[in-house]
C-alpha cells in the first residue's frame, strides 16, 4: 500500500494538471473537498471520478465536512445551514421520537447525496461539549452542553452513516468545547483539572466508536503545558489511546492552522511523531503541497491494517 500519510485539498472545481502531476508522485493517502471545490453536484462527480482515476485508487478516501449549520461544504448547491448538530440536540431534549425520525431521514439524504459525488468519509459527528464561556467557534456545531446528549446522538450519528457505508470522523479529539479562542488563528489552552475533562469533555469520545478521529489543535494544560494535543505524545498516549481507548486512524486537524507554531513541515513532522497516523493539509496550496511532498514518509503498518478495514468496511 504506497500511499503517503497525508490528505491533501486541492485549489479549485478541476483537479489541474500540475496537481495531477504532485499527486501521482505524492501518492497521498486521501483527498479532502472544501466549498471551493463545489460548483454542481455533478461537477463534484466528475472531480471524485478525476481524483480517484489520477492516483489510481477506485477505494480513495475522499473526505468532506459536511455537519450541517455553519461547516457544510455543500451550502451553496444545497442549503443546509438549518440543520446544525444543535438544532438536532434540542429537538432530541424535546421531543426524542420525532428527533429520531428527522434525523434519519436527514443523515440518509446526506449519505445519497455524498456517495451519488463519490464522498466516503463525512468528518462528523463533532462530540465537543458546548460551554457558555466558551469561543464560539464551536457553538451550535455541537449537540449539547450536557456530555449525556452529546454521547447519545454521536453513536446515533455514527450508526446512521456506518449503514450507508459513509466513514465517520470524530472530532476534535479529546474535546475542544472548553476552548477561549479559535486554533484556526490562536492556540487555546484549557487549564480544567483532569477530573472535569475525564468527566465531561473526554466522555461523548470514549462512548462513541469511530474508525476516524480528528485531533483538537488544543494544549491541555494539566496533561502536557507545552504542546496541542496534535503534537502531544502525553496526550496522544495517555488520554486518546489509553483512556479513551481510540483504536481507529488519527488525523491531524488541519497542519496550517494557526495554532501550530512550527514551519508547515515540522508541524506535520511533529504530529506523525507525537502518534497522529495521518496529516490533514487543507488549504490546497500547490507550494506547500511539494514541500510535504517530500518530507511526509509512507503510511507505516498500523495504518495499511485499518486502511484495508476501511476498504472492507466500503464493500
Amino acid at each position: 500500500m504506497n500511499r503517503k500519510a497525508i490528505i491533501f485539498g486541492i485549489k479549485g472545481y478541476r483537479f489541474k494538471k500540475k496537481e495531477k502531476y504532485l499527486f501521482k508522485k505524492a501518492k497521498p493517502w486521501g483527498v479532502i473537498l472544501f466549498s471551493r471545490n463545489a460548483k454542481s453536484l455533478s461537477q463534484l462527480r466528475k472531480l471524485t471520478e478525476d481524483i480517484k482515476k489520477t492516483l489510481n485508487y477506485k477505494k480513495c478516501p475522499i473526505l468532506i465536512d459536511v455537519e450541517g449549520g455553519k461547516v457544510s461544504r455543500l451550502n451553496k448547491i444545497i442549503q443546509l445551514s438549518c440543520f446544525s448538530q444543535n438544532y438536532f440536540g434540542t429537538l432530541y431534549s424535546k421531543n426524542k421520537k420525532i428527533f429520531l425520525i428527522h434525523y434519519k431521514i436527514y443523515i440518509n439524504t446526506i449519505c445519497n447525496i455524498l456517495k451519488n459525488i463519490g464522498v466516503n468519509i463525512n468528518t462528523v459527528p463533532v462530540l465537543d461539549v458546548r460551554r457558555k464561556i466558551a469561543h464560539n467557534v464551536i457553538g451550535t456545531r455541537s449537540f449539547s452542553n450536557n456530555p449525556a446528549i452529546v454521547s447519545k446522538l454521536g453513536k446515533i450519528c455514527i450508526n446512521f452513516f456506518k449503514k450507508n457505508k459513509i466513514a465517520t470522523v470524530i472530532k476534535h479529539i479529546p474535546g475542544h468545547g472548553l476552548s477561549k479562542y479559535d486554533s484556526h488563528y490562536e492556540t487555546p489552552t484549557i487549564n480544567a483539572t483532569r477530573k472535569k475533562l475525564v468527566n465531561k469533555d473526554f466522555k461523548p469520545f470514549k462512548v462513541c466508536k469511530s474508525p476516524f478521529a480528528m485531533t483538537s489543535h488544543v494544549i491541555y494544560s494539566k496533561y502536557d503545558p507545552n504542546n496541542v494535543a496534535t503534537h502531544s505524545k502525553i496526550v496522544i498516549n495517555e488520554v486518546i489511546r489509553n483512556h479513551i481507548k481510540f483504536k481507529g486512524l488519527l488525523i491531524s486537524d488541519d497542519i496550517s492552522m494557526r495554532s501550530l507554531k512550527y514551519s508547515l513541515e515540522e508541524n506535520a513532522i511533529r504530529a506523525l511523531q507525537s502518534g497522529c497516523n495521518l496529516v490533514l493539509h487543507c488549504n490546497g496550496n500547490f507550494k506547500e503541497m511539494k514541500k510535504l511532498a517530500k518530507v511526509i514518509p509512507k503510511i507505516d503498518k498500523f495504518t495499511q491494517k485499518k486502511t484495508s478495514h476501511f476498504y472492507k468496511f466500503l464493500g
